[in-house]
């Protein structure tokens, strides 16, 4: 049981004894919920992370006078090697490379799943979704059934398959449900013990004079720390120490809203490990200069994401030699690490990354005993983006693949016209079929049905030819 003086002094040493002030009101279970809500706090941290944060906005502050050029004066194109899977040379070497890795028990996946579903009409986690392929597979069985797939590919004796580590970051908002959901389908044929859950971290909001903010008379006005918040949250949850002790090299790090992400990819991780890199990113070049997606540039001689909206119009729109967009590498949230550098550049710096969002913040009014929901911004929230790290980088490596192979972003309502269940649905089976026909297979029917190749049938594309070499395979299929 958590001793309320205990809570106390840790909280009035840290200038924060106010969130007391109603507790002579609650109930006694009320106050037991409060005492431990606030003892999971890091109140102790709270104002150096408040300090940092508006540090770093005056860093990055536009100068408002100055103008575009000199707001944009550090901005760089990468100026690295960026590897290329429609090139072969870059895509064989680094696939076995992978693999190897792979089969060694080197590799780990990790997928960040905190978000809900609601853009989508959805009340659950976005992982429990289906974009209404004909085999109404969820989000979350697609990549499990993808990293089963990989497994058995690495795998050098069938009898044997190698452990690839699952790692889910949920939210307290959807950890039981999301957990639950696996337990049901019995962890979509993975084991057990690779499949890991951990919750994402939560700060307190704050008043611009760094106060917290209270909810209600015994609740504390709580938000997600962004999907940089990973990083300390591997370490809190034990995550990360659990990597170490599996012996793991090398981290997989994705967002849950891409239907065709690669979990593990080989490609990807052999790519990083080729380049000697501590960390990766792959990417999807822009279809147009003006495509509202950031990319991965270079600030004051070191490696970033650059937001579109800090790129001026004539950066937007050059081009090199071969008419390629010089600033035209899109961030789509598939990152590499390797396990050292996670240990020995970010964890030591987290302090140094977080940013100020200004919000409307809900807060307990002690007059009419009711929370009240401000219509203008009235707190401070603490954020990172996963991204934030990249400038500790000091051998990035950056892997370009093809669209509409590797990128099908499920965030908008269906029928919108782009990243919606339709598009990826559309994505996924205009793949399938080029699949099969890369297998030797001819295509009858209704070519424009929805086909879908499982998962567990081929991982990339792989392994086909037994079943459709010189077949009639009638549209829609399911393989």
């Amino acid at each position: 049981m958590v001793e309320e003086a205990e809570v106390r002094e840790r909280f009035e040493a840290a200038g924060q004894g106010h969130v007391f002030q109603y507790f002579g009101e609650l109930s006694a279970p009320e106050k037991e919920a409060f005492l431990n809500e606030l003892d999971g706090i890091n109140v102790e941290s709270t104002a150096s992370l408040l300090e940092a944060a508006k540090a770093t906005s005056l860093a990055t502050a536009k100068p408002s006078d100055a103008g575009e050029a000199s707001a944009n004066s550090g901005i760089r194109p990468f100026s690295k090697h960026v590897g290329r899977t429609s090139v072969k040379e870059d895509r064989e070497p680094s696939y076995q490379l992978g693999i190897e890795a792979t089969s060694r028990g080197e590799v780990a996946a990790l997928v960040l799943a905190g978000g809900q579903g609601t853009r989508l009409g959805f009340s659950g986690p976005k992982g429990l979704y289906s974009i209404d392929l004909p085999s109404k597979r969820t989000l979350f069985q697609v990549i499990s059934e993808r990293l089963l797939k990989l497994r058995q590919l690495a795998a050098k004796d069938s009898s044997h398959l190698p452990s690839v580590p699952f790692y889910i970051m949920t939210s307290p908002l959807n950890h039981d449900e999301t957990v639950g959901f696996f337990e049901k389908n019995s962890f979509f044929g993975l084991p057990k013990e690779d499949v890991c859950f951990f919750r994402q971290g939560m700060l307190p909001c704050l008043t611009e004079e760094g106060k917290i903010i209270l909810e209600g008379s015994g609740k504390v006005s709580m938000a997600p720390d962004g999907n940089g918040g990973i990083y300390p949250s591997l370490v809190k949850t034990g995550m990360l120490a659990d990597m170490e002790q599996r012996n793991i090299k090398y981290l997989h790090v994705f967002s849950i809203d891409n239907a065709l992400t690669k979990p593990a990819d080989p490609t990807f991780i052999g790519y990083c490990i080729s380049q000697g890199a501590d960390c990766g990113n792959k990417v999807v070049w822009k279809t147009s200069a003006h495509e509202k997606v950031g990319v991965i540039a270079e600030k004051d001689g070191k490696s970033c994401v650059v937001e579109y909206s800090d790129i001026s119009t004539e950066m937007a729109e050059a081009v090199d030699n071969n008419g390629r967009l010089r600033f035209g590498a899109g961030n789509i949230c598939n990152h590499f690490y390797t396990i050292d550098f996670l240990k020995t550049e970010i964890l030591p710096q987290l302090g140094n990354i977080y940013h100020i969002a200004r919000k409307k913040i809900p807060y307990y009014d002690p007059e009419t005993k009711t929370t009240v929901t401000p219509t203008a911004n009235n707190g401070l929230k603490l954020e990172t983006f996963i991204f934030d790290v990249f400038p500790l980088s000091k051998s990035m490596a950056v892997l370009d693949v093809n669209r509409s192979e590797e990128f099908a972003p499920v965030k908008n309502a269906p029928g919108s016209p782009s990243d919606s269940p339709d598009t990826a649905r559309a994505y996924i089976s205009e793949l399938a079929k080029k699949w099969v026909q890369d297998a030797g297979g001819k295509l009858v029917g209704d070519m424009e049905a929805i086909c879908e190749v499982a998962p567990l049938t081929s991982y990339g594309g792989e392994g086909l030819e037994d079943k459709v070499k010189s077949k009639e395979i009638t549209c829609p299929f399911s393989l």
